[in-house]
């Protein structure tokens, strides 16, 4: 089985279940988890999400903070035997934008990520909150923020063998890999 074949890409929009859907997947994979953060404590309202989704975590699960390096992350914990669940992709775009108003670092962050994920061992389950259904936004950071997003979901899904969609805490199934 290739790497590739254990890779998920989990979408979801705001309180759709998608993180809570995640982690069972990582749970269930009997693999030992590495949760693999990319938010950052930037305001109190902020540390307490963090707060809270680490709470929710099992104790036993290892924890890596990647909140511009994804990839050097991910390269750095993969490893046979291992589930590394990414939570979440969209707060990580938003980090690079931010650092980079110029996009330099996202477009360097980004390939990392896409060229490493073929060589990833193990189980990866990547989070990510579906931003594109809504209005458009009336703000040019904000409508590049739902472009890139649309873009990285676009690539990450043609890259993972299954693809899933949770609302209201319902798991629909996008893609899942060949029997």
């Amino acid at each position: 089985m290739s790497a590739a074949a254990a890779h998920e890409l989990v979408l979801g929009g705001a309180r759709s279940g998608k993180s809570r859907y995640a982690q069972a997947q990582a749970a269930a994979s009997g693999l030992a988890v590495t949760y693999i953060a990319t938010a950052q404590a930037l305001d109190a309202e902020m540390a307490a999400r963090i707060e809270r989704h680490r709470a929710e975590r099992p104790a036993g699960w290892g924890l890596a903070e990647a909140p511009l390096a994804l990839a050097a992350a991910l390269e750095a914990h993969a490893a046979p035997g291992r589930c590394l669940l990414v939570d979440c992709l969209t707060l990580w775009l938003s980090n690079l934008l931010l650092a980079d108003a110029a996009g330099a670092r996202l477009a360097a962050e980004t390939a990392a990520l896409l060229d490493a994920l073929p060589r990833l061992p193990g189980r990866l389950v990547l989070v990510s909150n579906e931003v594109g259904q809504g209005i458009v936004p009336d703000n040019a950071l904000a409508r590049r923020f739902r472009d890139e997003a649309g873009w990285l979901h676009q690539a990450l899904a043609a890259r993972c063998a299954r693809v899933t969609l949770v609302v209201a805490g319902l798991p629909l199934s996008l893609k899942e890999p060949p029997r």
